[in-house]
């Protein structure tokens, strides 16, 4: 295997900024995924961005020159140095409610439209849903061999997908292996205490995010799902109480830190 380059601040850099091919900012991102101190920076440069772009984008309508102005040169000066990152996030949002202030003094007062509360499931959760609502099925047949070794030395090495450690007192009946849009996922069938049965999901989505442990119901399955980099996990049981659920996904998720 091809020895990987270390990550050097300047490649954190030009990750925010967009400018790495596609397989060095792989890397980074698996750089990112083992140290979340940076990629909680990293996830705030990237806010920092969007809501620059977003008041750029807007500028021409509700903006004046000067405005406009300072949003490029706070832009400029995000790309040269991300050490003061806090500094220019405070200086983004000043920037945002000035250009709020002066919309509101020109068209009238501002009307609060209607906000969605909660946040959309990724669409990897369906997918280990599919994936448990499959392993049940493979159970009912005799023809198809359950694997049961847990291997996650071996999983890591051929999916490139790191896996949370298992509790001893959970026993691992089957360990699968799926395509999926980004790569192989992975799903592991586990007793708990002998009887309540849990499937573990591990895929890449596609995108990069660092994300608690969450929990969902679906049609009478509950998933808790989280995501560390560019690897997204579920822990999904259709009989389990969902806060022991949602707790048990984040002691998994804090194994892979």
């Amino acid at each position: 295997m091809k020895p990987v380059d270390p990550i050097l601040p300047t490649d954190i850099d030009a990750y925010v900024d967009d400018q790495l091919d596609t397989a060095r900012r792989i890397e980074v991102e698996a750089h990112l995924s083992e140290h979340p101190e940076i990629a909680a920076k990293v996830m705030a440069d990237l806010s920092i961005r969007g809501e620059l772009r977003l008041a750029l984008a807007k500028a021409p309508t509700h903006g004046r020159p000067e405005t406009r102005e300072a949003a490029r040169r706070l832009q400029g000066a995000l790309s040269r140095n991300r050490l003061f990152h806090s500094i220019q996030r405070v200086a983004a949002i000043g920037l945002l409610l000035c250009a709020g202030w002066f919309a509101n003094s020109t068209v009238g007062p501002f009307t609060p439209s209607t906000v969605e509360a909660s946040t959309p499931v990724p669409s990897f959760v369906d997918a280990a849903i599919s994936a448990h609502t499959t392993s049940k099925l493979r159970e009912t047949m005799p023809s198809q061999m359950e694997a049961a070794n847990y291997d996650a030395a071996g999983i890591r090495s051929a999916t490139a997908i790191v896996m949370p450690d298992i509790p001893a007192d959970w026993q691992v009946k089957d360990v699968q292996i799926f395509p999926s849009a980004f790569g192989p996922s992975v799903e592991v069938t586990i007793l708990r205490d002998g009887r309540e049965r849990l499937s573990l999901f591990a895929v890449r989505p596609g995108s990069f995010a660092v994300q608690q442990a969450t929990l969902t119901k679906s049609a009478g399955v509950q998933a808790s799902y989280w995501q560390i980099g560019d690897v997204a996990y579920a822990l999904v049981s259709e009989t389990q109480n969902p806060n022991q659920l949602k707790d048990e996904a984040q002691t998994l998720a804090d194994t892979l830190y």
